[in-house]
């Protein structure tokens, strides 16, 4: 279970309170959908005040006239319910929408602003119920029980007053029941809210098991695991409907039980009315209005009952929202920014801050070196060790090692992915802590082994490495890439709509429009993860070239997972447990007859 998995709810208040400061986006709907409210809630209050006339001047003052100017005014008092009640819910509901859409803009810009740590350390399930079930459910929540809670609330403040007006006996009583009320609220919500809280734990475990299956099906039927994802999901399976069964029946104890109670209330009323009627301490129109006064207060209190489960499970939801928007989102304290018409490469500089307030401009080359790094993704889990290196502008680096040697985290050092611990990163001299992100990122590109597209045309996919890149510049960037001859083919050439990643494509294919989209961002550095394993040998050469002349000019950093790719490269690093154990290049490291000899002698495999 991960750590967002873990979390448990710490302040529901504070949860409520937060929740509601969104209401501030939109004040004139929430201030107009609370004054329609409170027209609506008290007219209803006037409107049971109004039966006791209305009973009175027909039975005991047998007046009909009087009986036809109250019943006017109570027709009156009705339209006021009506268009009260009416404006209300729809101002609310207009709030709810907003306050959502507001929510989810906030949930997905914070998304794009947290660390790649933080996506290492959740599930894409798990985040995908926070964006769709989670949301859903405060969605739902503030549309039926925000107006409902405020009507509740006008109601039975209101009531009561007219109540104690009419009958302070009689109100005791009422009083009397609704300690009972809320106690037994009180003691099954707290039940309620574990319950929905656990379900929705459940229930995002679930989906991210089944998005897993989903993507990873061709793995499951290679080797057989159908039968095994079926019992690992009836068990998920299970544990929701376990949780979901103990919500519910919580959630469901709630109507009975207020109902049952409302029943008792009404009769003892009934009964009390009845004796002060004949003792002549009520008329017969007071006490009807004071029953429906009695029905009145207790309406509101069965209703938000009701819609107890809703609003448990949908501060279960907000909490885990609020916990996804607090999470420290990726931190960028540099001071050196990327300046155009220079004499670096491609007319790109450093502007690297100097005393008072002035600029030095060191030119874009792309050397980079590593001095003394030490790296760990925790205190505990120390990944590299002692790391020096260098790698002069257009030079070929290439990292060999087994899986875990530590080759990948290199790279995303130099990328800003993680922060460095110890030691340092030095970008044309500059160490890269200094550089703004965006400007850093800007002058790389990588070509990932897995390559993820998106949905929409090639040329778009391939202008993602460069927004304002021209339609000439795409295509110029898939011929270098060797894309564009199966790119002419395809039936809408470079309008041909992809599906989410690509999947009606081959695999080479996207590969090498991936090539495409690093190489029209023309970077300074470029980060191969080499991605030929999988492909035929057709395309393993067509890929290969297209690297080849991508590489050409730029400061290459290549993961190697075949070593015949790598025998050009300026040196080769031998990485074994977070540590270079061999450097040098092709000859050198072959003459040394250790690691690297023997993978290439086949008495040791790369893994």
């Amino acid at each position: 279970m991960n750590k967002h998995r873990q979390l448990r709810p710490k302040d529901p208040k504070k949860t409520l309170l937060r929740l509601f400061s969104y209401f501030k986006f939109n004040k004139m709907l929430f201030i107009g959908g609370i004054l329609f409210i409170i027209i609506g809630s008290l007219a209803e209050i006037g409107a049971n005040a109004m039966l006791s006339p209305i009973i009175d001047a027909l039975v005991v003052y047998r007046d009909m006239n009087l009986f036809i100017r109250y019943l006017l005014v109570m027709g009156l008092i009705v339209v006021f319910i009506a268009i009260g009640l009416y404006y209300g819910n729809l101002f609310m509901a207009k709030l709810a929408q907003n306050t959502v859409h507001k929510i989810r803009e906030d949930m997905f810009s914070h998304m794009e602003k947290l660390p790649v740590s933080y996506f290492d350390s959740h599930t894409h399930g798990d985040l995908m119920s926070t964006f769709t079930n989670d949301v859903d459910m405060l969605n739902q929540s503030l549309e039926q029980s925000v107006s409902q809670i405020i009507i509740s609330v006008i109601t039975v403040v209101g009531t009561f007053i007219m109540m104690i007006i009419l009958s302070p006996i009689l109100t005791l009583i009422v009083v009397s029941m609704l300690v009972i009320m809320f106690l037994s609220i009180k003691y099954i919500g707290k039940k309620s809210s574990s319950n929905f809280r656990n379900q929705q734990l459940s229930l995002a475990g679930m989906n991210g098991y089944i998005e897993e299956m989903m993507s990873g099906q061709k793995v499951v039927k290679v080797f057989n695991y159908e039968d095994r994802a079926i019992g690992d999901f009836n068990n998920k399976n299970e544990e929701l409907r376990k949780a979901s069964t103990q919500a519910a029946t919580y959630g469901v104890m709630l109507m009975p039980i207020m109902g049952n109670l409302s029943f008792v209330l009404y009769a003892l009323v009934s009964m009390g009315g009845a004796f002060l009627v004949m003792k002549n301490k009520m008329s017969i129109g007071n006490i009807a209005s004071f029953l429906q006064y009695t029905r009145t207060i207790s309406r509101p209190i069965t209703q938000v009952s009701n819609q107890l489960n809703t609003l448990f499970a949908a501060l279960a939801g907000a909490e885990r929202i609020f916990n996804v928007l607090d999470e420290e989102i990726e931190i960028d304290q540099g001071d050196v920014e990327l300046a155009k018409d220079c004499t670096g490469k491609n007319n790109l500089c450093w502007n690297v801050p100097v005393s008072n307030g002035e600029y030095e401009q060191i030119p874009l080359n792309g050397a980079i070196t590593i001095k003394n790094l030490d790296f760990g993704y925790t205190p505990e889990q120390i990944v590299l060790k002692n790391i020096n290196l260098y790698a002069k502008p257009g030079q070929k680096i290439a990292f060999v090692g087994s899986t875990g040697a530590g080759k990948t985290t290199i790279t995303n050092l130099i990328n800003r992915f993680y922060e460095i611990s110890d030691g340092s990163i030095e970008y044309d001299g500059i160490d890269i802590r200094r550089i703004k992100k965006y400007d850093l990122r800007s002058t790389m590109s990588i070509v990932l082994q897995d390559v993820h597209l998106f949905e929409g045309t090639i040329a778009d996919n391939i202008r993602y490495g460069r927004l304002d890149a021209t339609d000439e510049e795409v295509i110029e960037a898939a011929k270098l890439a060797n894309a564009h001859y199966f790119i002419k083919h395809l039936p809408q050439g470079y309008d041909t709509v992809l599906s989410a990643d690509g999947l009606n494509l081959s695999q080479g294919e996207r590969q090498l429009l991936s090539i495409a989209r690093a190489a029209v961002a023309d970077p300074t550095i470029l980060i191969l993860d080499e991605a030929t394993s999988s492909v035929d040998t057709r395309t393993e050469k067509l890929i290969s070239e297209g690297m080849d002349k991508l590489m050409e000019g730029r400061t290459t950093f290549v993961i190697a997972h075949r070593l015949s790719t790598v025998r050009d490269s300026n040196a080769i690093m031998v990485l074994e447990q977070g540590e270079i154990i061999e450097r040098g290049n092709h000859d050198d490291l072959m003459k040394l007859k250790g690691r690297y000899y023997s993978l290439n002698a086949g008495t040791l495999e790369l893994d």
